[in-house]
C-alpha cells in the first residue's frame, strides 16, 4: 500500500487503549497517512461521549484531542468530496460520514482503512462494483507485509 485514508475509528485508537490499538499504531508508523477534515470533528465528538460515559476526564479527552491534531496525517478538505460521497451513501445505503473517506480514497486511488468492520463487510459484498478492493479492515491492513 502506498498512501492510505484512515477514518477516525482508526485514530481514536492511537489515543485511547482499547481492541485495535496496537494495529492502529502499526498503521501510524508503517504508511503515509491522509484523512478528510471530517475526522478532527468525529475524533472531538468521540472524546465529548468518552467523557460524557465516564470513560475518560476532561484533561485526558484534551490530551487526547492534542495528541491526534500533531499527528502525521495529512488533514484535506471535505467540500470536494460531497457529491461522490452521496452517491456512495445512496448506492450502499451507508451513512454519507463514512463515505466521505471512502470518496477520498476513490478519488486519489489510495486505500482506505477502517476498524468499522460493518463497513469492511458491506464493501466486500458489494464486489461488482470494485468497491471492495479500496478498503481493508485495521487488522487485515496492520498484517499486511506490503
Amino acid at each position: 500500500m502506498s498512501r492510505v485514508v484512515i477514518d477516525a475509528s482508526v485514530a481514536m485508537k492511537w489515543v485511547v487503549e482499547e481492541n485495535g490499538t496496537a494495529e492502529a499504531l502499526e498503521i501510524l508508523r508503517r504508511y503515509p497517512l491522509s484523512s478528510p477534515d471530517l475526522m478532527i470533528a468525529e475524533c472531538a465528538n468521540i472524546l465529548w461521549k468518552k467523557v460524557k460515559r465516564g470513560e475518560l476526564d476532561e484533561d485526558e479527552a484534551v490530551m487526547a484531542a492534542r495528541l491526534i491534531q500533531r499527528s502525521d496525517v495529512e488533514i484535506l478538505p471535505t467540500r470536494a468530496l460531497m457529491e461522490n460521497a452521496l452517491r456512495l451513501a445512496v448506492e450502499l445505503d451507508h451513512a454519507a460520514c463514512d463515505c466521505i473517506y471512502l470518496s477520498l480514497a476513490l478519488e486519489n486511488d489510495w486505500s482506505f482503512v477502517t476498524a468499522d468492520e460493518r463497513l469492511v463487510r458491506k464493501l466486500k459484498q458489494t464486489s461488482g462494483s470494485g468497491l471492495h478492493t479500496k478498503v481493508r479492515s485495521l487488522t487485515a491492513a496492520a498484517r499486511a507485509t506490503d
